[in-house]
């Protein structure tokens, strides 16, 4: 892969897309986990396996929790969505 310098443009959601080829490189999968730091002026983005002990923002919490789901297993995972399934319906009702 080359280090020549790639140039995306911030959609109005303030999203950028990383091209699949940097994806691909960093080993980067839907519904993995990157921290966004902020030094200097510069944007980094890094794939993380495990969010930082102590921040219990609802960014985090949310990353933490689809890390989990998809570290399980599928019948520990159709537990779970039985029992969410459950609750919502109760706070519906």
């Amino acid at each position: 892969m080359s280090n020549r310098p790639i140039y995306k443009l911030v959609d109005s959601k303030g999203r950028v897309l990383i091209p699949k080829n940097l994806r691909e490189a960093a080993k980067m999968e839907y519904g993995d986990i990157v921290r966004l730091r902020v030094e200097d002026g510069s944007v980094s983005v890094c794939k993380v396996d495990i969010i930082e002990a102590g921040d219990q923002s609802p960014e985090a919490v949310e990353a933490y929790v689809r890390a989990a789901f998809k570290s399980m297993s599928d019948s520990i995972r159709l537990e779970l969505i039985g029992e969410l399934s459950g609750l919502l319906q109760r706070k519906e009702g």
